[in-house]
């Protein structure tokens, strides 16, 4: 089944902060606006920004994981840091880590899912590193127990927490062989195992002081020949863009959406499914630390397109963009999602 980012949750305390900042009663909780009505973030195009972008610089970020800081590993360009995402018919809010911070005052902001998921969470601590006091008091800490890591901004009494959890369901037993097994679409199975989240999301969170976001799927660019992400440094431009379509099946970010649509439990989508399949620039490629079945230099120089990584994506990069999208939706979500 097609591998898919999970969901994204903020857990609050008692007071909404939209109604202590004096806002209308019936914005969802921690919303302070709304977003222009027939603005949809998700179509846009790559602007290239050197003025204002990265927002931060690899080396000064300690999160990030060595397969991710791909400027460390030899990666030659920068370029692909330096693309800000600008949607159609709107522009975004800047974001405002110190004000994010502020909002997550003694709230708990749980990220759920895998390794491309782990990316984004890790790119939200980056662009909150600077506005986090730390020094010797202590008062910025960060720790990983088993599946569960953890960032503290003790100053806000904030918590942004990833868990490690790569499927969206829990995984069954082996196939029965003894029985029959049923055929189906990965379309339809998909949609069978967003039924199971609802259900879940409706037995467990309470919308009144919660907010739930599903993040779609994060394309992948291996493909044959000349068509997968190694040595690309540019965007895929505008004159491609309309025909362009990545790994991704529109199908499947169609479901996501239907299903979630339904839910009794508001579940707002960040689709990043369309801003990144134009981002084949931006995926770490060779220059990453090879943890398993780490290549020989001779191997590498060879034969380096086997090699490279079309999945995950180098940060400062596009999970940058992503948690712009996060930020719009959590704290300027559409009128018509508020409550």
């Amino acid at each position: 089944m097609q591998r898919a980012l999970a969901v994204v949750a903020l857990l609050a305390a008692a007071a909404a902060i939209a109604a202590a900042q004096g806002e209308s009663p019936e914005l969802l909780p921690f919303a302070v606006g709304a977003a222009p009505e027939g603005c949809d973030v998700g179509e846009g195009e790559w602007v290239f920004d050197e003025a204002a972008r990265p927002w931060y610089a690899e080396e000064e970020c300690p999160y990030i994981q060595p397969d991710l800081t791909c400027q460390a590993h030899g990666r030659p360009d920068a370029a692909y840091q330096r693309w800000r995402w600008q949607p159609r018919d709107c522009s975004l809010p800047s974001f405002n880590a110190t004000g994010m911070l502020e909002m997550l005052r003694g709230k708990r902001m749980l990220f759920v899912g895998d390794s491309l998921l782990r990316g984004q969470y890790t790119s939200l601590l980056c662009l909150l590193h600077r506005s986090a006091p730390g020094g010797g008091g202590g008062s910025r800490s960060f720790e990983t127990v088993d599946s569960l890591s953890i960032f503290r901004a003790k100053d806000y009494d904030a918590t942004i927490e990833f868990y490690w959890a790569p499927m969206l369901a829990e995984r069954g037993a082996d196939e029965d062989m003894s029985k029959d097994i049923v055929e189906m679409e990965a379309a339809e199975a998909y949609r069978l195992v967003l039924h199971q989240v609802t259900r879940w999301l409706e037995g467990n969170v309470d919308p009144k002081s919660a907010r739930v976001f599903f993040v779609t799927a994060s394309p992948s660019h291996a493909g044959a020949g000349g068509d997968d992400c190694y040595n690309q440094t540019t965007p895929v431009g505008a004159a491609d863009a309309a025909s362009y379509r990545g790994s991704t099946s529109r199908r499947m970010v169609q479901v996501a959406g239907e299903v979630l649509a339904a839910s009794r439990v508001p579940v707002g989508v960040v689709n990043v499914t369309r801003m990144s399949e134009l981002r084949r620039d931006a995926h770490t490629q060779v220059y990453r630390e090879q943890r398993w079945a780490k290549p020989t230099a001779e191997q590498l120089a060879a034969d380096p397109r086997s090699y490279a990584d079309c999945t995950h994506w180098c940060l400062p990069g596009v999970p940058d963009a992503w948690n712009e999208l996060l930020y719009w939706k959590l704290f300027f979500p559409a009128r018509d999602e508020a409550i």
